[in-house]
């Protein structure tokens, strides 16, 4: 996504900036990295594995990236992401920001999920978030300025059946982004901005993990992972302290908010048709 010069000169980041992307290797967090490859930056790319990380940076020099670092990591390991960080200011000097995407799902009733698959899924997509800002803000403090946008989800603002660790994880992520921005309000050029996705079609529904085996799919209305980054990418220019990705979701969450009854009682059944589609693996 290139921006104007004017937008550039005034924007949250550098041009260009070192920018860490995690989750790089699928979904919103691969289209972040694409995006902010067209417009010239350094990248970090990080992810598990390294051959899908090494396919997102040929495709991020490709788009034009002024650089591409690959660093294999495992968000829900804090020395890892020590190390994560340590390698980028021992390349870079700097981390001008960080886009944190990393996230795994799992399905199923709560009383039918392993302790080890919940403490899986809360350690990726929330202890994972809380790693990252534990050393990735030290490093814009000490800069006096940065940029960390954690990308949540709808489902940190509602609720829906046979997803509680997901869900859970992700209320928990809206709460971290707030309590980032309130400890770091005497940086007035350090911006934690949380987006909140919607249904984004991604491969996370294929490598979801399911108690019941059940064959998953993204509800509709879905978005594109690339229009999600979109946001994404906006918020390191722009930076706000919430952001959802399409308009359907401030729907939803009206009607959580506003007739929790009428919509517990619609949406078990509607997500099951609409997400699970009753198929088994």
């Amino acid at each position: 996504m290139m921006l104007p010069l004017g937008v550039l000169r005034s924007a949250a980041i550098p041009d260009p900036a070192v920018v860490v992307v995690t989750g790089a290797s699928s979904g919103i967090g691969k289209a972040v990295a694409l995006q902010l490859a067209r417009s010239g930056h350094h990248l970090v790319l990080v992810a598990r594995g390294q051959e899908d990380l090494d396919e997102s940076a040929a495709e991020c020099r490709a788009a034009g990236c002024r650089s591409a670092m690959v660093v294999p990591t495992d968000v829900s390991d804090d020395a890892a992401v020590a190390e994560l960080f340590a390698r980028v200011v021992a390349q870079h000097g700097r981390v001008d920001a960080v886009a944190h995407s990393a996230g795994e799902v799992t399905y199923g009733r709560t009383e039918e999920t392993s302790a080890a698959v919940f403490d899986r899924v809360l350690a990726t997509n929330l202890s994972g978030a809380a790693n990252v800002a534990r050393h990735a803000i030290p490093l814009m403090r000490e800069a006096e300025r940065g940029v960390l946008v954690i990308v949540g989800s709808l489902l940190g603002h509602i609720a829906v059946p046979e997803m509680t660790p997901y869900v859970v994880s992700k209320w928990g992520l809206r709460a971290l982004a707030r309590q980032l921005s309130l400890e770091n309000l005497d940086q007035r050029n350090l911006h934690i901005c949380h987006v909140a996705p919607g249904s984004v079609d991604t491969p996370i529904y294929d490598k979801a993990i399911d108690s019941g085996g059940t064959v998953n799919s993204p509800p509709p209305p879905t978005i594109s992972p690339e229009r999600a980054a979109r946001t994404v990418v906006a918020q390191l220019y722009r930076p706000t302290r919430a952001s959802q990705t399409a308009w359907s979701n401030h729907l939803v969450i009206a009607a959580f908010r506003g007739a929790p009854l009428v919509y517990d009682r619609v949406v078990g059944p509607a997500f099951h048709a609409l997400s699970r589609g009753g198929l088994k693996r």
